[in-house]
C-alpha cells in the first residue's frame, strides 16, 4: 500500500480513510475510501498497468453510449492507479430471486442493447482463434490438471471437432459488436438511484452479438428456469429487432453459452491451481451443468455431453 498512500496524498481524496480491499479474479486491488458518509473507489493495477490504458478506453466508449460506468476522479497512468465512482455494494448477485430475476434482467438487457451501441473500432477481434484459445482451457485446466484425466486420441478429436463445430455456429451470428465479456451478477451493481453500475468490463472486445445475454441469463453464480430465460433472450432479439427465427437464436445463444462455460471450466480450475483462488471451485458444478444440459438438446454435440458426464 506504500506507493499508494505516497499518492493518495497527493490527490484531493488525501483525507479519506482508506478500508479493506474488494476480492477481484485478476491481480488488481480495490480499496474503499472514506471521508464521512462520502465513498469512492481506489484501483490498484500497478501489477497490470496496460489493464488501466484499456480500462479508461473502454470507460469512455461506455460514456459516450450513456451506460452507466464509474466516474474516474483521479488518474495516475505510469503508476497504474485510478481514483473511481464508488457505485457501493449492492450486487445483482445480493438481490436476485425468483421473485424479480425477471424484472431484473430486463433492466440488464436494456443495458445490454445499451453497450452494444459503444464504438468498437480498434476493440480486439473475437475471432474463430480466440474463441479457440479460450476453450482450449478446459482441457489443459480443467480436464487434465484439475480433473487429473489422462485422454485418449479419440476423446482429444472429440473435443477438437466439438470445439469447431461450436466457433462455427457462434461465428454465423451477427459480428463486431461491442462485448463486455463478463456481464454476470457481480459485474451489475444496483446503484442507490436504482439504476444500474456496470463494472470490470476493461476487457472488452467486438464480437458475437448474444455474448454478454449469455453471460447475463447463463450466469455462473446463480441459475434460472430455462424456459424464462429463453423468453428473456428471444425478448432481447425482438428488441434488437434481429429478424431470425425462435430456433436459430436460441441456438445461437445455446452455442454461445457453451464456449463461454467451456472456457470458464479452464478458468475457474486455472484460478485454483495456479493462483491459489479456492472460492472459484464451488462454482464449476452449475458451471459444469450448463455445458452438459445444453451439450446433449443438440445432435452436434450430444457424445461431448456423455463424453464430460463421465469424466467430471
Amino acid at each position: 500500500m506504500s506507493k499508494t498512500q505516497t499518492w493518495l496524498k497527493t490527490t484531493t481524496f488525501k483525507n479519506y480513510i482508506v478500508e479493506s480491499a474488494l476480492a477481484d479474479a485478476s491481480f488488481r486491488k480495490y480499496y474503499r475510501l472514506r471521508d464521512g458518509s462520502k465513498t469512492a473507489l481506489l484501483m490498484d493495477s500497478s501489477l497490470e498497468k496496460e489493464s488501466l490504458i484499456s480500462f479508461l478506453d473502454v470507460t469512455s466508449r461506455l460514456q459516450n453510449a450513456d451506460v452507466g460506468v464509474p466516474k474516474i476522479f483521479e488518474q495516475n497512468k505510469e503508476e497504474g492507479f485510478l481514483i473511481l465512482e464508488d457505485f457501493g455494494t449492492k450486487h445483482y448477485l445480493n438481490i436476485l430471486n425468483q421473485n424479480n430475476f425477471k424484472a431484473y434482467y430486463t433492466k440488464a438487457i436494456n443495458t445490454i442493447l445499451k453497450m452494444q451501441k459503444a464504438d468498437v473500432a480498434g476493440l480486439p477481434l473475437y475471432d474463430k482463434v480466440f474463441l479457440h484459445a479460450e476453450m482450449n482451457l478446459m482441457q489443459e485446466w480443467y480436464i487434465e490438471k484439475y480433473l487429473q484425466a489422462t485422454l485418449s486420441e479419440t476423446q482429444k478429436k472429440l473435443i477438437a471437432n466439438t470445439l469447431d463445430v461450436i466457433s462455427n455456429i457462434v461465428l454465423e451470428q451477427p459480428q463486431e459488436t461491442f462485448v463486455h465479456r463478463d456481464f454476470h451478477s457481480r459485474n451489475i451493481m444496483l446503484k442507490e438511484n436504482n439504476k444500474l453500475g456496470i463494472i470490470d468490463y476493461q476487457d472488452a472486445m467486438s464480437g458475437a452479438i448474444t455474448y454478454d445475454l449469455v453471460s447475463l441469463l447463463k450466469d455462473c453464480y446463480i441459475a434460472y428456469d430455462r424456459r424464462v430465460i429463453k423468453e428473456l433472450a428471444l425478448e432481447f432479439r425482438d428488441k434488437k429487432g434481429l429478424k431470425v427465427d425462435n430456433e436459430t437464436f436460441i441456438k445461437w445463444f445455446d452455442f454461445m453459452g457453451l464456449q463461454r462455460h467451456i472456457k470458464v471450466l479452464g478458468i475457474f480450475s486455472r484460478l485454483n491451481i495456479r493462483d491459489k483462488k479456492e472460492g472459484y471451485l464451488k462454482d464449476i458444478p452449475l458451471t459444469l451443468k450448463y455445458v452438459i444440459d445444453t451439450a446433449g438438446r443438440y445432435e452436434e454435440t450430444k457424445e461431448f455431453a456423455a463424453f464430460l458426464g463421465k469424466i467430471k
